[in-house]
């Protein structure tokens, strides 16, 4: 079929069978707002109608930058209602970094919302371009100088005649987040959307009702990938509703009242709530509570309602590796998580390990339905094809020419495929280096060792320009409460046994505990809180060769 299955045609049967159904609710302290699927509905189409009122050209591009909250979601229908091309952007953009993409992705148009830092932001929109503004959030920038949202909305009747996409006309462009230097646009048609489907109607991993009897938990930047296609559109397509964070401090409250039944994290946040659970609990007492049938059983409940997790179906861990001993700890608690691997140009579809999965240790699954998966002979890089990849990259076609070769995506990151076609990852090709010895290290395949030390948050091996590699180090919350002299000894002895299973040029010559954590503000991880080696490599290279000649095997930033 010509017109897309999907997204609005699918919108408009969840909001007809729905239609007086909770869609979007949005927490103000104690209380949640709740919009139904009618009034969402409703609310599109008056949005779509102000919308073409801008007069811009055919498929114009709109820009959208807010944390998520219902009126993301509500804009994002509107930008489909009205047949142009949503351009999202992450929440935490300086100036410059918005001023380049607005220019680079052509937008015509801005939504902008539940934002920290727009009062510097703005700095980089140029004065001509429409922007409208969501309703203010408590605690959050004031958006002045654009249309405001309740206004403009209210001056428009719906939209009478909405669009219905061609399979071949352009859905999305997502701007990656630049774990490795500039983001790029990725261009993504509504035929590869469509071909999502198959996650639901094959093996549906997600354990999606089709009658609409779905939570969904929307905290993720909803201008990535996966947020957009496991929890938005499965919602749009599906039905259920989509509850939103106020606030990092809410978090827990919010995921505990909403209780979902699809949750997707990404293994940070798998990590703070392990560290939480053994800030109150530690790990050797732990492990005899749950030996212990009544009170285990007890335990496990308790922890399962207090994360929030209590009706979840499906519990899914992406973005970024997860490591084998977070999954076998949750496992013990009776939380099982589903592995999965993908990343913004094959719409995060490629690979799963089931939640069940117990013998296939450090694993990201096999290919999922619709999906061949292959291994570069030449570097183990790994290949992936299918239908659900991107058109290609904006106004990039030279390096779109790079990663897509004979109709195989080159993914850019390393491994190998086992004799029952189960796929490993050992690391980015970029992210490999040589050291001084002239041998290549793959920092993934070492920081796999380093995965039971629960005393670390983060972790990332590097030592680009010396003779042997060195491992950088911030605590956890666990790790913060242990006296350094203690923590230094037990540091010391886990290193000596953990380089005493590597090759040699492999073995780490220093662990240094650095000060700071890392994070989106400094700049050292991704929105979706992945380390960008190079950001980390170029804040302490200069330290690299003096840790390196240190007498002791630990160290503390000083």
């Amino acid at each position: 079929m010509n017109n897309a299955d999907t997204l609005e045609l699918k919108f408009y049967e969840c909001e007809k069978k729905l239609h007086n159904r909770p869609f979007l609710k949005q927490p103000f302290g104690n209380q949640w707002e709740i919009y139904t699927w009618g009034e969402v509905g409703h609310l599109a189409r008056k949005l779509a109608a102000g919308l073409k009122s801008l007069g811009l050209r055919d498929q114009a591009h709109i820009g959208l930058v807010s944390k998520n909250c219902r009126e993301w979601v509500i804009a994002d229908i509107a930008i489909m209602m009205a047949g142009y091309v949503s351009v999202p952007f992450f929440p935490t953009l300086k100036s410059n970094e918005i001023k380049n993409l607005l220019e680079f992705g052509e937008v015509d148009a801005l939504f902008a919302g539940k934002l920290e830092n727009w009062e510097e932001m703005k700095n980089g929109v140029p004065d001509h371009m429409p922007v409208i503004a969501f309703p203010h959030y408590k605690e959050h920038s004031e958006i002045s100088k654009a249309y405001q949202w309740n206004d403009f909305i209210d001056n428009f009747e719906p939209i009478e005649k909405t669009n219905i996409p061609k399979l071949d006309d352009i859905w999305t462009i997502i701007f990656t987040s630049g774990t490795t230097g500039t983001p790029k646009g990725v261009v993504i048609d509504y035929r590869a959307y469509d071909a999502t489907k198959i996650l639901i109607e094959g093996t549906n991993v997600l354990k999606i009702d089709l009658d609409g009897n779905n939570n969904f938990f929307s905290y993720l930047p909803l201008n990535h990938i996966a947020e957009r296609v496991v929890v938005e559109h499965t919602c749009f397509r599906y039905g259920g509703t989509m509850s939103f964070v106020e606030s990092l401090d809410t978090f827990a409250k919010n995921l505990s009242d909403t209780q979902p039944t699809v949750f997707f994290a990404v293994p940070r946040i798998w990590t703070k709530f392990q560290m939480g659970i053994l800030g109150k609990i530690p790990q050797k007492k732990l492990e005899k509570l749950l030996n212990l049938p009544l009170i285990s059983g007890f335990l496990k409940k308790k922890f399962k309602k207090s994360l929030g997790l209590s009706k979840a179906r499906a519990i899914v861990s992406g973005a970024a590796p997860l490591m084998e001993s977070q999954r076998v700890w949750f496992r013990d608690i009776d939380i099982h998580i589903t592995n999965g691997y993908g990343m913004t140009e094959n719409l995060a579809i490629c690979t799963q390990l089931d939640a069940r999965e117990t013998g296939k240790p450090g694993s990201v699954g096999r290919a999922q339905d619709g999906v061949e998966i292959s291994i570069d002979q030449k570097n183990n890089e790994i290949l992936m094809r299918g239908e659900f990849l991107m058109k290609g990259y904006f106004k990039a076609p030279e390096i779109t020419a790079e990663v897509f070769k004979n109709g195989w995506l080159h993914t850019g990151d390393q491994g190998h495929i086992d004799e029952e076609g189960y796929l490993f990852i050992t690391g980015r090709v970029k992210d490999n280096f040589k050291t001084t010895k002239g041998k290549y290290i793959e920092p993934l395949t070492i920081e796999n060792y380093f995965e039971d030390i629960i005393e670390f948050e983060q972790i990332c091996v590097t030592g680009m320009g010396i003779p042997q590699p060195i491992c950088l180090a911030a605590l956890s919350e666990v790790g913060k409460t242990i006296d350094s002299r203690k923590l230094t000894q037990t540091l010391e002895k886990k290193l000596e046994d953990i380089n005493a299973k590597l090759d040699n040029y492999k073995k780490i010559s220093t662990l240094i505990v650095v000060k700071d954590e890392w994070s989106v503000e400094n700049e050292l991880v991704t929105p979706t809180l992945k380390i960008k080696r190079n950001k980390v490599d170029q804040k302490y290279q200069r330290n690299f060769e003096k840790w390196h000649k240190a007498n002791e095997s630990v160290l503390w930033e000083s």
